[in-house]
């Protein structure tokens, strides 16, 4: 019996071995959203470029539309912004959440980068990130002209991923 106790710590490693092993092998952007086929949430939050007006789902077109969390701390979001500048010179309407970040630094990054959005909402407390169940940034969500969010992207949208698993949504080759 006291050499089956020697074993309980190897049982315990092996077992977290398998649960480690199981983690790391997941694909960050198949992480399931709760939200998907349901309504973008309400929100009324301050405007990045003058946080006297205030932006809500108003705002939003009456079209298939993007809207992408952002922040200024966010490495990969600098990766990201050249393909959202892409996509807005091409057409596609983008809304920008500027996540938990410091203002006046977000938009000296709009100015010094270019901005591609047509609005940008601040989420200084994170409240409608954690709404969305934003797990970092960046995020980018596909909302159809119901206001309703047909896909959700972690991690950093470029040509592969727009080609791939957003534009087939918006032109209905693909079934979320």
């Amino acid at each position: 019996m006291q050499r089956l106790k020697l074993f309980i710590p190897l049982g315990i490693f092996i077992v977290l071995s398998i649960f480690f092993w199981r983690g790391l092998s997941m694909d960050p952007n198949e992480m399931p959203s709760a939200l998907i086929d349901n309504a973008f949430p309400t929100f009324s939050l301050p405007a990045l470029a003058d946080e006297s007006t205030t932006i809500d789902n108003t705002a939003f077109p009456q079209d298939f539309f993007l809207v992408n969390v952002w922040a200024t701390w966010c490495v990969a979001c600098k990766v990201e912004h050249p393909f959202l500048l892409t996509l807005a010179e091409q057409g596609v309407a983008i809304f920008g959440i500027n996540y938990k970040d410091n203002s006046p630094a977000a938009k000296q990054w709009l100015t010094e980068l270019g901005n591609p959005y047509r609005a940008n909402i601040v989420d200084a407390s994170g409240r409608l990130g954690i709404e969305l169940g934003v797990y970092g940034a960046p995020e980018t969500y596909l909302v159809d002209s119901a206001g309703v969010i047909r896909y959700k992207h972690v991690g950093i949208l470029d040509q592969r991923a727009w080609d791939l698993l957003i534009k087939p949504v918006i032109d209905g080759t693909v079934v979320q």
